[in-house]
């Protein structure tokens, strides 16, 4: 029996419900929870450590976890670190500025430079492969958007400066960035 609010007395209730470290697998998981362990399970794919369909499978059970001993077990074979011995949460100054130019030389190139540095140094990182799939994605949005309608949606090539300006700042100071209303082709 504990003691509550105001001296009132809990029946079948003990301190150690959800206070021991064998039950905080129980507690419910947030969407924010989720969706970082959706950002490692991305980044676990882009370095090669899962396969499409392992990765397909273990985000719908990260997207679908109700508890943390449900979410926990969707990453427990995955190292929190990388092989060349820097922790997954830290970033080189290298990996920000290839982000950040990334975003950049879709502006001159179109979708040509982000896809040469998703495929060079997106092998080594997961950070500068997730920016350029990004500019990528953008970039081949744009170019589908002006065929399509002739040419006409060319006026929305001013936007690309802007949007790769404000990608490539965010990109530095080392936080993912999504683009709203593109086409997802590359992953």
């Amino acid at each position: 029996m504990v003691v509550g609010v105001r001296g009132a007395h809990h029946e079948g209730m003990d301190g150690n419900q959800f206070g021991g470290v064998e039950d905080v697998g129980r507690l419910r998981v947030s969407d924010a929870e989720r969706d970082a362990v959706v950002g490692r399970l991305q980044d676990a794919y882009a370095e090669g450590r899962l396969d499409h369909d392992e990765f397909d499978l273990r985000t719908h059970l990260a997207m679908t976890a109700k508890t943390r001993g449900e979410l926990d077990t969707v990453l427990v074979d995955l190292a929190s670190g990388r092989e060349d011995g820097t922790r997954t949460g830290e970033l080189s100054g290298e990996d920000r500025v290839l982000a950040a130019l990334s975003h950049a030389l879709g502006v001159p190139t179109l979708f040509v430079g982000p896809l040469v540095l998703m495929l060079t140094s997106g092998k080594r990182s997961a950070y500068v492969r997730r920016h350029a799939v990004e500019a990528v994605n953008f970039q081949l949005t744009l170019l589908l958007v002006t065929v399509v309608t002739f040419g006409i949606g060319g006026v929305l090539y001013a936007l690309t400066w802007a949007v790769a300006a404000v990608a490539a700042v965010v990109a530095l100071t080392g936080k993912g960035f999504r683009t709203p209303w593109i086409l997802r082709l590359v992953r």
